[in-house]
């Protein structure tokens, strides 16, 4: 009997420990998706190949460091995923709704929709998101073979 209560105790006793010691749960955040865009030149993102096909882009995970003078979310770093795999990632420039009309010309795309421009030159494609009234451009090169 003894014994047995002497388990016991010292079992409450481990839970309590348990119980005190400090948890670290780190979430990871689900990426964030954009949209489905259509390339269709080879072009390079982050100075890798990106064969043409259809992307799901969505917004990585990867952090970035804004130069002096930007804010925290002037840029993100983007996937373009095909077949569940990462083919590549490229900087986007993240534009709010109200300054998009300062950064471009042209008129955007409807909200919850894309579209890839070859932009004057033919040197660049431009992937143009509209996600929910925030702006996502992507500038990638055009492959050399």
């Amino acid at each position: 009997m003894a014994r047995t209560r002497l388990l016991t105790l010292a079992g409450v006793a481990s839970l309590a420990m348990l119980w005190l010691l400090p948890v670290h749960v780190h979430a990871q955040a689900a990426a964030q998706s954009l949209g489905s865009v259509q390339i269709s030149k080879k072009v390079m993102a982050n100075g890798q190949p990106l064969a043409p096909g259809t992307y799901t882009v969505r917004v990585s995970s990867d952090s970035v460091t804004p130069v002096v003078g930007e804010s925290a979310d002037s840029e993100k770093w983007v996937e373009f995923v095909q077949g569940g795999q990462v083919k590549g990632k490229e900087l986007a420039t993240v534009v709010s709704s109200a300054d998009i009309k300062t950064v471009s010309k042209e008129k955007p795309p409807a909200a919850g929709s894309a579209r890839v421009d070859m932009l004057k030159g033919a040197d660049y494609i431009r992937v143009w998101i509209n996600h929910s009234g925030t702006h996502y451009l992507i500038h990638l090169t055009l492959a050399t073979s």
